[in-house]
C-alpha cells in the first residue's frame, strides 16, 4: 500500500530556492541562507510564517543583488562588516532587517 509522504518544502521561489519548514528553536522565526534557501521555524502559527515567508524573501531579495551576505563569524552589507558576535542577530535596527521589516507582510 502506498501513501503519501507530506513534505516540509513549502514551495519554490524565483530561481528554484525551497522554503523549508523546521524547527529552528526558541525566538527565530526564519533564516535566508547565502544559497537562497529559506527556513522558517515550523512551530509559528500560519499567520507568523507567512509574515517570515515575506520578511525572508527581503534578505533573500539582499543576497541576490548582493548586498547582503555572511559566514560564521560577519555579516558582510553594502561593503561593511558585523562581528555576528558582538550583534543580536534580527534586531530591528541593523541595516539589512530595518530594510526587511518596512517591506514585510504585517499580516
Amino acid at each position: 500500500m502506498a501513501y503519501k509522504m507530506k513534505s516540509n518544502v513549502e514551495g519554490l521561489l524565483a530561481g528554484n530556492s525551497p522554503i523549508i519548514k523546521k524547527d529552528l528553536g526558541p525566538n527565530v522565526h526564519g533564516e535566508t541562507h547565502n544559497d537562497g534557501t529559506i527556513y522558517i521555524n515550523n512551530r509559528l502559527s500560519p499567520v507568523q510564517q507567512k509574515i517570515a515567508v515575506s520578511h525572508e524573501k527581503v534578505h533573500k531579495h539582499q543576497i541576490d543583488r548582493g548586498d547582503l551576505s555572511y559566514d560564521d563569524n560577519y555579516v558582510y552589507w553594502k561593503g561593511n562588516k558585523y562581528p555576528r558576535k558582538s550583534m543580536k542577530e534580527g534586531a530591528k535596527n541593523l541595516p539589512w532587517e530595518k530594510e526587511a521589516y518596512n517591506k514585510q507582510k504585517k499580516k
